[in-house]
């Protein structure tokens, strides 16, 4: 029986942690840990550690103490917290993989949404690739692409990935269990497919619009940097501050 450690945070982490421990019984393995930040903010609907307690599955508080599990031999990491080192990723004696919601190698990192509608693609996805040392460089096992909306926001964008990212999930996991997999280097798609790296301090600089922008690229901003629950786009007028709002 396989032996599985999951790690993982928010709505996504939730439903793709409930999708295995739905079928541990039919495929022969037992999920004997989670890693969680336990993180509130989105209500008891998403209480990841409250479903774990609920399957007798044990919270493991720390990295450190993952490392002190006897035998690992996958681990699933969906929107976890932390950048695994190279001794936590070797403690998987299969595979390490991780969900990102974005299509890679184009866009690694943070901000993935707001950057495919600053830069008009047509089209976004969502990937599960193993996980290597460095920020989502890791061969691509599964992906899944699809068209982005015509002059969409952020939350748009994100509520489609968040979809298809559950999709490829619950389509794949499975199979990655039972080792039903190719690997795919991300470095042979570069050339065709292009990459960026960004990062979560990037966005404030987004978020400033200067009026004496034309007038499409300052819609295309707005609307790649205005996302409920997170402070507006802005500008300055005559030296003062002024959020761009959609209420």
């Amino acid at each position: 029986m396989k032996k599985i450690v999951f790690l993982g945070s928010k709505p996504i982490g939730y439903l793709c942690f409930k999708h295995l421990i739905e079928h541990q019984t039919s495929h022969n393995f037992t999920i004997i840990g989670i890693l969680t930040n336990n993180n509130k903010r989105f209500g008891e609907e998403y209480d990841i550690p409250q479903l774990a307690k609920k399957h007798n599955i044990p919270l493991i508080p720390s990295l450190d103490e993952l490392m002190k599990l006897p035998d690992i031999d996958i681990m699933f990491s969906i929107q976890y917290h932390q950048i695994l080192k190279k001794h936590h990723i070797q403690k998987a004696n299969e595979i390490a993989i991780n969900l990102h919601m974005a299509p890679l190698p184009e866009y690694r990192g943070c901000n993935q949404f707001s950057f495919a509608i600053i830069n008009n693609d047509k089209t976004f996805g969502t990937t599960i690739h193993q996980i290597a040392e460095g920020i989502d460089n890791g061969p691509i096992l599964f992906e899944k692409r699809f068209p982005m909306p015509e002059n969409c926001f952020v939350q748009d964008l994100y509520d489609i990935t968040f979809q298809k990212s559950l999709e490829l999930f619950e389509e794949n996991a499975l199979k990655i269990i039972a080792g039903d997999y190719t690997l795919t280097n991300q470095e042979d798609l570069i050339e065709k497919r292009g990459t960026s790296l960004h990062y979560r301090k990037e966005m404030q600089a987004l978020k400033q619009i200067d009026l004496s922008w034309p007038k499409e690229k300052i819609e295309r901003y707005i609307r790649a940097t205005s996302m409920p629950g997170f402070s507006p786009s802005f500008t300055f007028v005559n030296g003062k501050k002024i959020n761009f709002s959609f209420e």
